[in-house]
């Protein structure tokens, strides 16, 4: 994928998203099926994990670079991404379970402050894309907790299909 196709799907994915949020009665916000995440968690969760994901980009590359290397691979396409992210989640539930145990619930006074958020944090990936090389999204990797290490291009990639899993998600179950 090129970058302005990844802007794109990001683009995409998030005003997806965001229609949702606005479709959405603030009443089922702090309210979830049982055993599983409410509304506004799912919300909290995917803007903390685009703001992690900003943080990173923000370090030079080279700090990345010697930090976690470089990639020994061709970078994978969109949809190789989006098989591998499902396979591990299906063979990692438990642990992905656990590892997002601790997420708190955000209170509705906090709706407006979260989109806000994820508006904010989606345009700034979009820019760090932009204006990342080409070679360097292909080369240098960051970890991710599920996954393991991904190119730059791969987890910016993934970021999109995480907003349409979590998106997919809400519709389906809230």
């Amino acid at each position: 994928m090129t970058k302005n196709e990844i802007i794109n799907l990001l683009e995409e994915k998030h005003q997806e998203l965001f229609t949702l949020i606005d479709n959405h009665p603030n009443e089922k916000w702090v309210n979830g099926p049982k055993n599983k995440w409410t509304f506004g968690q799912h919300v909290l969760h995917l803007a903390d994990s685009i703001q992690l994901l900003n943080k990173a980009l923000n370090y030079p590359k080279f700090i990345l670079k010697y930090k976690f290397g470089k990639s020994n691979r061709e970078t994978r396409n969109y949809n190789t991404v989006v098989k591998k992210y499902h396979k591990k989640l299906t063979v990692n539930q438990e642990r992905a379970r656990q590892f997002n145990s601790k997420l708190k619930v955000p209170l509705i006074e906090k709706k407006l402050f979260l989109i806000n958020k994820i508006k904010a944090q989606n345009k700034k990936l979009q820019r760090h894309t932009k204006r990342w090389k080409d070679k360097d999204l292909d080369t240098l990797i960051i970890p991710h907790p599920l996954m393991g290490r991904m190119t730059v291009r791969e987890i910016i990639m993934w970021t999109a299909h995480h907003v349409e899993h979590h998106k997919d998600t809400l519709k389906k179950e809230y």
